[in-house]
């Protein structure tokens, strides 16, 4: 046993090394850790950081929420010049694999009532519907409906245009109702609170894909804010209760898949908030936070 345990930790210690020379360490390969970060990775090396979250695959049981560069951004607000948002193009495969970039201020928190139907198929979309009729997936806003009031679909401020971005093909992704419901609202809700504080906020958003896969892994995001808002989280797109593959977006019903909703995730209720309707990615849902 003692040969085995020294043989053990061996391998562990050159996975480490490994894994420290490539530009960070991942804790999520390690066996008993249950809330995976990513630290020392290079501030200015994006491609390595995505390529790094994309290689990471989620264990049932375990947080949803990865903190990347120890949950502080690596934007910079001296960025922020111009209230625009910087919509990627989409990939060979027709996917939003590239980031968007968001200088948000508050006239950008928009009225959730002029939401409309979504139409837009994004790649990977294969809609299921659980034992209790909701869907399992949403159209994912890259850059929220609700922080884009005035963002035309070029990225440019139209004071005329007073809905946020709606059925625009470089701003939507196949999310998780889960994802995009109990984990992205979370960071969402951050911003939409600093803008309401009068802050201005530069907030980037980037689906992960690995490889030619056509449904993303999880979703990056990151911001920061005049007020002092600042945070630099993965997200994994799954569900409780579904298996996906993530080559074509199909899923399977899977009983043991568990996800743990985070504390100060946003309770939804079917259809009202505050007493009144509320219309979220065209799926009925009621937020109170």
């Amino acid at each position: 046993m003692r040969k085995k345990h020294n043989w053990f930790g061996r391998i562990t210690a050159a996975a480490l090394v490994f894994l420290t020379i490539l530009g960070g360490t991942i804790t999520a390969a390690i066996p008993g850790i249950s809330r995976p970060t990513i630290t020392s990775v290079a501030a200015d090396n994006d491609d390595a950081t995505a390529a790094h979250l994309a290689s990471l695959n989620y264990r049932s049981g375990t947080s949803p929420i990865v903190q990347v560069n120890g949950g502080k951004s690596t934007l910079a607000l001296s960025d922020w010049h111009s209230n625009h948002v910087e919509y990627s193009h989409l990939d060979r495969l027709n996917r939003t694999t590239a980031p968007a970039t968001a200088m948000l201020m508050p006239r950008n928190v928009a009225n959730d009532q002029l939401r409309e139907r979504q139409t837009v198929k994004p790649t990977g979309w294969h809609q299921k519907f659980n034992r209790h009729h909701t869907a399992i997936l949403n159209r994912g806003h890259i850059i929220a409906y609700s922080l884009s009031k005035g963002i035309a679909t070029t990225g440019q401020y139209d004071p005329a245009q007073q809905s946020g971005d709606q059925n625009n093909p470089r701003n939507l992704f196949t999310q998780t109702a889960f994802c995009n419901q109990k984990l992205q609202t979370i960071y969402e809700g951050k911003v939409r609170r600093a803008l309401r504080e009068g802050a201005r906020v530069i907030y980037r958003v980037q689906p992960i894909f690995q490889g030619n896969d056509l449904m993303a892994k999880g979703v990056w995001m990151q911001a920061v804010g005049s007020n002092g808002l600042n945070f630099n989280v993965y997200l994994y797109n799954v569900q409780p209760g579904y298996q996906f593959n993530y080559q074509d977006g199909t899923s399977t019903s899977d009983p043991a898949m568990t996800v743990p909703t985070p504390p100060d995730a946003p309770h939804y209720d079917r259809y009202r908030v505050h007493g009144m309707r509320h219309h979220y990615h065209h799926y009925r849902r009621v937020c109170r936070w």
